[in-house]
């Protein structure tokens, strides 16, 4: 009797499938459109496909908001859950954000508007007295 090969674990999922599984975008056309603009990296190689299949231990490499985000895929999704359900299927291995500075605000005041200064009252004062 003749034993089988056990199968291998090659369960895959298309990338914008998975993207959108895993909350990094609002839909999943918006996953398309950065796999077709060539904005993700699978394990760091351009990808201008969203039909490019992804499974476990793969590295994917976009850009969201003002930084890039760097994620290895832990697991496939069978659907798009919870949030927390999301964070379960990779790990964050981006670099942290680095917060920029803003000054503080300054108030702006235009010349003219509001309450006189006690030197531009004193200035009236000698007109009228004229």
């Amino acid at each position: 009797m003749t034993s089988a090969p056990e199968p291998q674990n090659t369960a895959t999922q298309r990338i914008d499938l998975w993207l959108w599984h895993a909350r990094f975008f609002k839909t999943r056309s918006l996953a398309t459109k950065m796999c077709r603009a060539g904005k993700v990296r699978l394990n760091g190689q351009v990808i201008r496909k969203a039909s490019v299949t992804v499974g476990p231990e793969d590295v994917l490499t976009f850009p969201q908001g003002d930084h890039v985000r760097i994620a290895r895929i832990l697991a496939l999704a069978e659907r798009r859950g919870p949030a927390a359900e999301a964070q379960s299927l990779y790990e964050d291995l981006s670099p942290p954000r680095i917060k920029k500075e803003r000054p503080a605000p300054v108030a702006v005041r235009d010349a003219g508007s509001g309450r006189p200064t006690k030197a531009e009252r004193r200035a009236l004062d000698r007109l009228r007295d004229q």
